[in-house]
């Protein structure tokens, strides 16, 4: 059960109100067509400008009938698309890092076919190197996510899904390991260097558990939230701070944000970012900003939460839906359905609700750039406790 410190606090979130700069944003179609595109992700410098960033999306090629990856450049002043990524059968699900796609890939065969993970090495934006990276005949891996060298997945049937992973070092030869294959269901994976998170049904409903990956032959998993109800969707970042995981949550009986920090494994302490009578899911996350889809006005905009300073505020307010958002350091990109088909859009943040710390401050212990009676409260409240081991080692006071 919830404590009853959370559902305060989860009160307290349904009062604040979201705040926007009229006008100060403005949004973009990434690669303007005729055809379906959807499930974005994004790769670039932290901080700045869209110069640089890489996306991805899947699009449904009408011409051809199926679906592939696209890769474009957010580069001043022009959009340059640099790759299609596609053969016969579908392309699906991408995820980048740097100059690495990884998407599934439908592999057909004579008895139809499966999901395969498949990559492409882009750092010559002349041509593409495209690679396996898990290619098991008769079964499906899907949903892949990547982390620098790491890239992880879905793997198995519906139902029973692992999550494995492979390192990609040697791309001539994709080392596989096993993250998570336990019993029941875990899926829809998220990286961040060698800590991985998913949702995880071993406990009878969904929930978020992570690992930590650096040793490959010996995942060291661990919870980070085991509630009633379903915790669903988890993404994953860091900051000078430490890592966090956000998801979406059911516990209100609608889904909510919320957010762990799991730099220390055996004190994950969840808090609230959005919560309220209407439905928010599909939270991403990057450095200090966490953004979202909400349906409080009654169709799907984007939203958005900075944790460092604890504000929130709405990134879309167009009448059509806003959806599955993803974000590297101030650029937003999203699926949109305002030009009556979907159509991948963007826009870069800026101004004091993506403000971010330049350097942590000594005595600063809750992390919002600043010291304040906060954190001497939090300070006092462990005065003169002594944790060394054995104890006998503690000063007599």
């Amino acid at each position: 059960m919830k404590s009853a410190k959370y559902i305060m606090a989860l009160l307290v979130m349904m009062t604040l109100s979201y705040c926007r700069a009229a006008g100060a944003w403005q949004e973009f179609a990434v690669w303007p067509t005729t055809d379906d595109q959807e499930m974005p992700a994004i790769y670039g410098d932290p901080f700045g400008s869209a110069q640089g960033k890489l996306v991805v999306w899947q699009q449904f090629v009408a011409e051809f009938g199926d679906y592939d990856v696209y890769v474009a450049s957010l580069s001043e002043p022009e959009i340059s698309l640099l790759f299609v990524l596609g053969e016969d059968g579908d392309q699906m699900s991408p995820a980048i890092y740097e100059n690495t796609v990884v998407w599934q890939d439908f592999i057909l065969a004579d008895d139809g076919g499966d999901w395969d993970i498949s990559a492409a090495d882009i750092s010559d934006h002349n041509e593409a190197f495209v690679y396996p990276v898990s290619q098991i005949a008769d079964n499906d891996e899907q949903n892949p996510a990547i982390s620098g060298n790491i890239v992880a997945w879905e793997d198995g049937p519906a139902g029973n899904t692992d999550i494995y992973g492979a390192d990609i070092t040697d791309l001539a030869n994709p080392a596989e390991f096993a993250i998570a294959n336990f019993e029941f269901e875990q899926r829809n994976v998220a990286l961040h260097r060698t800590t991985a998170v998913w949702q995880d049904t071993y406990f009878g409903d969904p929930d978020i558990l992570a690992a930590d990956i650096w040793q490959r032959n010996k995942p060291a998993d661990f919870d980070v939230v085991l509630l009633d109800h379903e915790q669903e969707n988890p993404a994953i970042s860091g900051d000078p701070f430490g890592k966090t995981v956000v998801w979406q949550d059911n516990f209100s009986g609608n889904w909510d944000i919320f957010a762990a920090r799991i730099s220390e494994p055996d004190n994950i302490r969840e808090f609230p970012i959005a919560a309220g009578e209407s439905s928010q899911i599909n939270p991403a996350i990057d450095g200090n900003i966490v953004v979202w889809q909400d349906d409080r006005a009654g169709n799907w905009d984007i939203f958005g939460y900075n944790l460092t300073t604890g504000r929130r505020f709405r990134i879309t307010d167009n009448p059509a839906d806003q959806t599955n958002p993803a974000i590297s350091g101030n650029t937003v990109v999203w699926q949109d359905n305002r030009d009556g088909n979907r159509q991948i859009y963007a826009v870069v943040l800026d101004g004091p609700q993506v403000a971010y710390c330049r350097m942590r401050l000594p005595g600063d212990i809750n992390g919002d750039c600043k010291v304040d009676f906060d954190d001497f409260t939090l300070m006092a409240a462990n005065w003169l406790e002594c944790h060394l081991e054995p104890q006998e080692a503690c000063p007599a006071l």
